[in-house]
């Protein structure tokens, strides 16, 4: 699902080598099994040398101008076919694609001030900003963004999650792969635009969320899972003001966060998958999780309570969002096709007090969700089907939604490719399997 800074890691460049791999395997499998003799054949792929940690980054005396995005990388693809004897390399295309040209939907955050909700397109690479109040009604095309922001220089990527400053309105944005990094644009930003500052952060990070009261800017990291904690207007290499991690904070695979700033708490989902990359045989799965912290929280935190176990339904639980007013906790819950709703106190295997699920929904793989207190709605951003619906915020069960904000045709099934990086061939019922 899903423009970069000179320097590709080595996640990137299996991505990289994996979709060069899915076209010419692709072909090939498929030429070979109509034709077989005497047709071509994917003979190897050779891999980007790699340096140290990273990959392609040829020296600034080198002569190579490194790729503007990740895309560019890519570019035509030399093979060897079978047939040519004489080892000359031959272009050769693939025979047809697989893949999304809408805009996935990962993250969604509302302006209220200025009546704008903002959607993080992890697929195409953009921020997409509407009106508050569109809504594309059955049989209309998909909604018109007022403006988007993409590009090279703007250095949105496979970002995750988006975060509107409701006093400045300036755009916080974070890459989860290949940039490493936060961008901020000003409110009005669009098209390619050069960011107002530029953040260095971890790899891997996944989530912000942003406490006004303190001007504390709070980052989730899936690995090593830990929160790390920024000032707001932090940019360049400056480090966080403190990091939560190590084992008594019980994170795994660490994914949404949200801050009560009434209440003065820090709430973080983990997934369950954990492991010490430098001890052998420790790898372990474990039920999904909301934690809970004091928002002042500072190194190897235990968590003030925990909610956990089955009543809960959590799923691959993403973002959360917290009602100011009640301290109700909403989390989009990404393979539970839902909105789960827990009250503050919440502890244990406690089931939420409301649920939003239900076809009437057009929930589909909810990863993003926001509360807009002011107007008393809840957006979730759905992956599965191009789409960002509202809800009364005390919704319950199979609700329609308000209003509907459409990246794509009606009815649309999202690929949701995400950084893939593997594939498989059934032979015998003749399918691709792509695991993301």
């Amino acid at each position: 699902m899903h423009n970069s800074e000179s320097r590709l890691n080595r996640s990137s460049v299996k991505t990289i080598v994996s979709v060069t791999a899915f076209a010419l395997v692709f072909s090939g499998l498929f030429a070979a099994q109509r034709l077989w003799l005497g047709s071509p054949r994917l003979v190897s792929i050779q891999e980007i040398p790699e340096a140290g940690e990273s990959c392609y980054r040829p020296s600034e005396d080198s002569g190579i101008n490194p790729p503007k995005s990740l895309f560019d990388a890519f570019g035509p693809t030399l093979v060897q076919a079978q047939e040519n004897v004489g080892g000359e390399e031959v272009m050769r295309p693939p025979v047809r694609h697989i893949w999304d040209t809408a805009p996935v939907f990962s993250s969604v955050g509302v302006d209220s001030v200025r009546n704008e909700v903002y959607l993080q397109d992890s697929n195409r690479w953009s921020i997409r900003v509407f009106g508050r109040l569109d809504n594309a009604k059955p049989g209309e095309p998909p909604t018109e963004p007022r403006r988007i922001i993409s590009g090279p220089t703007s250095d949105v990527q496979f970002n995750s999650c988006v975060w509107v400053d409701p006093g400045s309105g300036d755009i916080y944005t974070v890459e989860n792969d290949t940039g490493d990094s936060i961008v901020v644009f000003a409110n009005r930003a669009t098209g390619d635009p050069e960011p107002l500052r530029k953040l260095k952060v971890t790899h891997r990070a996944q989530s912000m969320a942003i406490d006004d009261a303190t001007g504390e800017l709070f980052l989730s990291v899936q690995y090593p899972p830990q929160v790390a904690v920024y000032s707001k207007t932090a940019s360049g290499d400056d480090k966080p003001l403190r990091l939560i991690q190590g084992p008594k904070t019980r994170f795994s695979d660490v994914h949404g966060i949200a801050i009560d700033s009434k209440n003065k708490l820090l709430y973080v989902t983990s997934w369950g998958n954990v492991s010490d990359y430098k001890v052998a045989g420790s790898g372990r799965f474990e039920a999904p999780s909301i934690s809970v912290y004091p928002a002042a929280a500072d190194g190897d935190t235990a968590p003030q309570r925990t909610i956990q176990g089955s009543k809960t339904q959590l799923d691959w639980p993403g973002a959360m969002s917290v009602d100011s007013d009640t301290g109700d906790l909403y989390v989009a819950n990404d393979m539970g096709q839902s909105i789960l709703v827990f009250r503050r106190g919440d502890e244990g295997d406690a089931a939420p007090v409301r649920v939003i699920k239900g076809p009437k929904t057009r929930l589909s793989y909810p990863a993003g969700v926001f509360v807009d207190a002011k107007n008393k709605e809840v957006w979730a951003s759905n992956l599965g089907n191009s789409t960002a619906t509202v809800y009364p915020l005390m919704a319950d069960g199979d609700v329609a939604p308000l209003r509907t904000i459409r990246g794509a045709e009606e009815n649309k099934q999202s690929l949701k490719f995400g950084k893939t990086e593997a594939l498989a061939y059934d032979s015998k019922r003749d399918q691709l399997l792509v695991p993301n």
